[in-house]
């Protein structure tokens, strides 16, 4: 699938803005036929938001169920004869849509793309209805897993993970054209040659008989560099001029459906000339030793929760540059298409995980204590889910592949890894992955609740990447007894020769609470020191490369007395203001001051 986009013969319409919206608890709607008429009783919301907190009601912050999404839109005039498409960035955690009366498209799983050909559905200088059906029910074969419980208060949605179940269009809508013989897909990598680049791709296209496929690459100042015939290819780049971590330098490359001389289709795709590889312990970018700096994140803003905001984008890279952060994981779900095109360009390197977290009954919500559940079983965690695990790790690699800001591929956050239940669960999972992308590494992160010894998912990932929180969940307010320990684990690991990222530890810090006392846990001394101890204990291990606080700021959870407001690790406030933990990381990472 190709993001829609502007060229020479596509067009696209953005449908993004106030869309009459209903929830329906009952779950009448699609009997009732909500698709065929406008929307009864309906409010605005707006897309691309969340809904939960743009209304003034706790009923609708913590809705579970069906809610709709309708609105009208005019399908130009000059796109008769064109093969017209529906195309949604995301819509959590599932949908159906409809075009006028028509079901045209249904997806499973909230952060990846779907679309539909509407061709047939709709005319050309006419208005369409459009209808989609939101559904943010999570439940034992979702990614992320939950499940409804009955209580003596009514049903009640629960789940495993240490963020809120924002829930929504959170992403952009279009309508765009192409012709109809057309460009689907197109698979880029790239490699090095001494001073040269190597560009290797392949591309795929409909209705496509009659017609050749070029391609032209050209350089960032838009000059041509060289072309080439064919539906793939190798394309050498003279001297090329590397994408590397900082400098995010980008050719386009430009592949056409020509008949004679007339273009048919046209489609732009950045191209980064980049290598990854792992050497023993060490993770290379261009064959130079990277090590990794930055944060775990989240898409989470204040009233729009996991709506995508273009200046929220611009402002939080502007913090991960004045900090010294060079990297940062899309913690814990992918995210929007326009936040990996940014960081292209920006060169921030990305570790790119799936939607897997919680999936694991011995954690609540980042507290341990058990679910009473069991994770891995035929009513719990099971084939049907991996299925959808599975073509969730699919849709994003085939989503993100040519994005050369991603370095490696997290199929999970935190599972169950210590029985043969996860084993057996995960072993083809890693397959799954790697059949889809093999030139990158693969991993998972691992939790504490199965340290080295006991993890038995680890052996099939490329590099180790750990979450710890020695001196806050265990040894708390004990920083002494805490980094013996962390580092007594964190060495054991080490003798497994494979790069380790510490992709998680933090400390909840209420900002304004400060302590002269050292080891007053909520303070903002504490957070720093916690900060220097783990930071010695990555200094003394040459297999460390890497290391990613969580988080990167305050973000919302479920309510519960260990949540003072939602999750308080960060090192920027929700509304992206510095504690004092921020300077202390800037004094670390920002080697030009």
């Amino acid at each position: 699938m190709l993001r829609p986009q502007d060229s020479a013969t596509r067009e696209r319409k953005n449908l993004n803005g106030l869309w009459q919206f209903a929830l329906d608890p009952d779950g009448q709607g699609q009997t009732d036929r909500w698709y065929a008429d406008p929307l009864a009783g309906a409010r605005e919301m707006a897309v691309p938001a969340s809904f939960n907190d743009i209304a003034a009601s706790a009923a609708v912050r913590d809705y579970f169920g069906d809610v709709w999404y309708q609105r009208t839109a005019w399908v130009p005039r000059g796109w008769a004869g064109q093969r017209i498409v529906l195309h949604f960035e995301s819509a959590t955690h599932r949908a159906t849509v409809w075009v006028n009366e028509t079901e045209v498209v249904s997806h499973e799983g909230g952060y990846t793309p779907f679309e539909a050909d509407i061709t047939d559905h709709v005319t050309a200088g006419q208005q369409v209805r459009i209808t989609a059906l939101v559904n943010n029910t999570l439940h034992w074969q979702s990614i992320p897993p939950g499940v409804i419980e009955d209580t003596p208060a009514g049903k009640r949605q629960r789940y495993w993970h240490d963020f809120f179940n924002y829930a929504g269009i959170h992403r952009n809508v279009w309508l765009y054209t192409t012709n109809p013989a057309h460009l689907t897909d197109v698979t880029i990598t790239t490699d090095l040659d001494g001073t040269d680049g190597v560009i290797n791709y392949a591309a795929q296209a409909e209705n496509a008989d009659a017609v050749e496929t070029k391609v032209i690459l050209r350089d960032a100042e838009r000059k041509e560099v060289t072309t080439y015939g064919g539906q793939s290819g190798t394309l050498t780049v003279p001297n090329v001029q590397k994408w590397v971590p900082g400098d995010g330098y980008l050719y386009d490359l430009e592949l056409q459906l020509v008949d004679g001389d007339t273009v048919v289709d046209s489609y732009h795709q950045s191209v980064g000339v980049r290598t990854v590889k792992v050497d023993g312990i060490r993770f290379l970018i261009n064959d130079e030793p990277f090590y990794f700096t930055g944060f775990g994140k989240h898409e989470d803003l204040l009233v729009i929760g996991k709506g995508h905001n273009d200046p929220y984008l611009l402002h939080d890279f502007e913090l991960l540059k004045w900090i010294g952060a060079n990297s940062f994981r899309t913690s814990h779900y992918p995210y929007a298409e326009d936040v990996l095109d940014y960081a292209d360009r920006q060169g921030i390197v990305l570790i790119d995980e799936t939607a897997a977290v919680g999936l694991n009954m011995g954690l609540g919500g980042g507290i341990f204590g058990g679910q009473g559940y069991v994770t891995f079983s035929p009513d719990t965690v099971n084939d049907a889910t991996r299925e959808v695990h599975a073509q969730a790790i699919r849709e994003l690699i085939a989503r993100d592949k040519n994005h050369p800001s991603v370095v490696l591929w997290s199929i999970a956050n935190e599972p169950e890894s210590d029985t043969e239940g996860a084993e057996n669960y995960f072993r083809p999972l890693f397959d799954v992955a790697r059949e889809a992308d093999p030139s990158r590494p693969v991993g998972f992160v691992n939790v504490m609740l199965a340290p080295h010894g006991k993890c038995r998912v680890s052996q099939f990932g490329d590099v180790l990447m750990l979450n710890r929180y020695y001196g806050w969940y265990v040894n708390t307010g004990d920083l002494e007894a805490a980094e013996l320990a962390w580092e007594k684990e964190l060495t054991a690991w080490a003798g497994d020769g494979k790069p380790i990222i510490i992709t998680e530890y933090g400390a909840d810090t209420y900002p304004g609470l400060h302590s002269i006392a050292a080891g007053n846990p909520w303070s903002e001394e504490y957070q720093i020191e916690y900060l220097e101890m783990n930071h010695r204990v990555f200094d003394r291990i040459d297999a460390v490369v890497g290391e990613q606080m969580w988080n990167f700021a305050d973000f919302a959870t479920t309510s519960g007395i260990m949540r003072v407001g939602g999750n308080k690790k960060g090192a920027f406030t929700r509304d992206r203001q510095p504690k004092a933990a921020a300077h202390y990381l800037r004094s670390r990472w920002r080697k030009d001051l």
